[in-house]
Parts: structure tokens; sequence; C-alpha cells
């Protein structure tokens, strides 16, 4: 089933995000506001030279909300036990309708090789999964994630819990009463993800 738009942004203002139990279509629903906190700093994410040199060399076009419900579907399909049922997709689809979500695509020719989806809410932005089905593409994706929020002015990038992979980028781990301060002051903050 799926969560009301309205208690969808009223749980993020607040510190939490909603996972299926499982991918069955009657998962319960379950609400998470972790305490550490993962974040990525966006004045202090790091991209490894080779990964930039592959910016650089365009091996990918990214795109912007192309194809929201596509990368949803690819990051389900990515893990054998996913938290992204038929419910949590239709909720966050049509969040992606008002334009409070969105992805980011990586496509090698017309063929979809990795992205990331998450919520956008005045100047935080949460970061929600991502896949990748050729190498890189996942990193290409959070380095143009990250650049578009530098340069719209966003001051938090929420990843939910600090993995290895997310730490090579510069993710930290902080206290849920320091995470809230940032959160409420990115929420002070008028950033448009799409213009």
């Amino acid at each position: 089933m799926a969560i009301p738009p309205e208690v969808l942004i009223e749980a993020y203002a607040t510190g939490w995000f909603p996972m299926a139990a499982d991918r069955t279509p009657d998962a319960r629903i379950e609400w998470f506001s972790p305490n550490p906190r993962g974040i990525l700093p966006l004045d202090a994410a790091r991209f490894s030279s080779r990964l930039l040199r592959t910016v650089r060399q365009g091996r990918f076009t990214v795109t912007i909300d192309r194809a929201f419900e596509r990368v949803m579907r690819e990051c389900a399909a990515e893990r054998d036990e996913s938290w992204i049922n038929d419910g949590i997709l239709a909720s966050y689809a049509a969040l992606h309708r008002m334009g409070l979500a969105h992805s980011v695509e990586c496509w090698a020719g017309d063929d979809l090789a990795g992205g990331l989806y998450g919520v956008s809410v005045r100047g935080a932005f949460f970061g929600e999964s991502m896949f990748h089905r050729v190498t890189d593409a996942s990193k290409v994706a959070l380095h143009a994630l990250v650049e578009r929020l530098r340069a719209r002015q966003y001051s938090l990038l929420d990843v939910q819990w600090v993995t290895p992979h997310l730490a090579t980028f510069g993710a930290v781990a902080i206290p849920r009463r320091r995470y809230l301060r940032m959160l409420a002051e990115a929420l002070e903050r008028d950033c448009t993800f799409i213009e």
C-alpha cells in the first residue's frame, strides 16, 4: 500500500524514512531514524582521479528524471532482498510526479547503465538507493548528484547509513542530534533540484 505524500514529506522533514520489510506487495512498512546517521558532506565529498577522468571522458550520458521508476526498479532488482516493493515504488512515484523525488541516470548509448534516486525537500536531498549495470555508472551518477547539489546551494546530502562503499566518497556517521540540527538548517533554504 502506498504511503500518502504528505506523510512521507513530514517524515523526511523530521528525520525519518520508510522501508518495506521485504519486497512482497503486502509487506509491512518500517520507519527508521538511525543514530548515528550517514551523511555525505557536500564540501568534503571526494572522487578518485580515475573516476574524474571517466567523467571528463564522457563515457556516460547523464540525465535527470528521464527514467525515475525504471531506476527504482533497477535498484530493487540489484539486491536479493530489497525494501523497495510495489507500495514503496508507488509512494515515491507519487512524490516524483509532485517534483519532490528525482533520479540521476547514466546511459551507455541507449542502455541504462546505472543511476540513483532520492527525495529533495528544500535544501536537503535524501539519497535512497543506487545501482549499476556497467562499472562506474553509479559512481558517475553520484558525482553528478553532488555537483548538482553544490551548484544549487543544498546543504545536506543524507545517505542514511555509512557503508564501506559510501565511505570511500567521504560519507561520515554523525549523532542524530547533530543530524537534526543540520536538517533544520537545510529546511530553511529555498533550493530547487529542477529549474
